[in-house]
């Protein structure tokens, strides 16, 4: 599996041209689907910023929305005006209609394919994605509003989670990172510079243009 990030505040590569904005999108590259996790803020950095990367929007098979603020959606309408031809996952509470082939409202825990799984919609604002690996559960997550706490709990149905990619938000409890072996904070991380200090060995920067394999 490889994931790329689209979409981020920080640049990873700055040689390349990419753009930073406050936003997050990243696209998880499967055997059996490529996914692309939000949309960022500005449909046109998103879109920018993939044909920088040689991410062809007509390649991307699923979108999956964490919540619905404009940093995690505001670029779905302009991504969807190439390409059409894609499922949609949207938390429940995601109000506004969409052209796009299917649309799934997502509440409860769900099945998306064998060993990708949605957490389901926690406190009624955001899903997180589950990724079945070798080495335990991946988790994605867009900004973390339910709490990481709550959002690794969640993914614990799913077998023992060994990554935490995505925005953490205002996120200090630091203790629950320590059994995991990768981290990679993103976005609207509040302490990652704390994350990193207390976890050198197991913390990645983040930023577009990070590919990470897994």
């Amino acid at each position: 599996m490889k994931i790329t990030i689209i979409y981020d505040n920080e640049v990873y590569k700055k040689e390349e041209g990419f753009k930073a904005d406050w936003g997050f999108s990243c696209l998880i590259e499967t055997d059996l689907a490529k996914i692309l996790f939000d949309t960022g803020a500005n449909g046109s950095i998103l879109l920018s910023n993939m044909k920088k990367l040689s991410i062809d929007p007509h390649s991307i098979d699923e979108v999956f929305i964490s919540h619905a603020h404009f940093d995690h959606a505001g670029g779905l309408s302009d991504f969807l005006k190439i390409n059409k031809n894609v499922k949609v996952y949207l938390p429940i509470s995601f109000y506004e209609h969409l052209d796009a082939k299917e649309i799934i409202g997502v509440e409860e825990p769900l099945q998306i394919h064998e060993n990708i799984f949605s957490t389901g919609e926690l406190r009624g604002i955001e899903q997180s994605l589950a990724i079945k690996t070798e080495k335990g559960i991946a988790v994605i997550a867009g900004c973390s509003h339910p709490g990481v706490r709550d959002i690794l709990m969640a993914s614990l149905k799913f077998g023992k989670v060994y990554a935490l990619i995505g925005g953490l938000h205002g996120f200090s409890e630091f203790d629950l990172l320590k059994d995991l072996e990768l981290v990679c904070a993103c976005h609207c991380t509040i302490f990652k510079s704390e994350i990193r200090s207390l976890y050198p060995e197991k913390s990645i920067h983040c930023g577009v243009g990070k590919i990470i394999s897994l």
